[in-house]
């Protein structure tokens, strides 16, 4: 995953800790706008997510996070 997507990722699941608690979920989805404006760098996450790591659609947002700090 390059170094752009891990730190906006990073960036969002702890704004959704923060404001929801750290029971939070979320999918690969949060990390985009709501259109397909960057085809490949989509395709990018979710073969981090569903490929490679092999995520449920919903997962933790304290967990995704702390899986992309420690650079999995």
């Amino acid at each position: 995953m390059r170094n752009t997507l891990r730190t906006k990722a990073i960036k969002i699941c702890e704004e959704k800790i923060t404001k929801k608690g750290d029971t939070v979920g979320l999918s690969f989805y949060a990390f985009f706008a709501n259109k397909n404006d960057d085809p490949e760098l989509l395709m990018e996450a979710a073969e981090w997510w569903i490929k490679t790591h092999r995520l449920d659609h919903f997962e933790k947002a304290a967990k995704i996070r702390d899986m992309i700090r420690a650079g999995l």
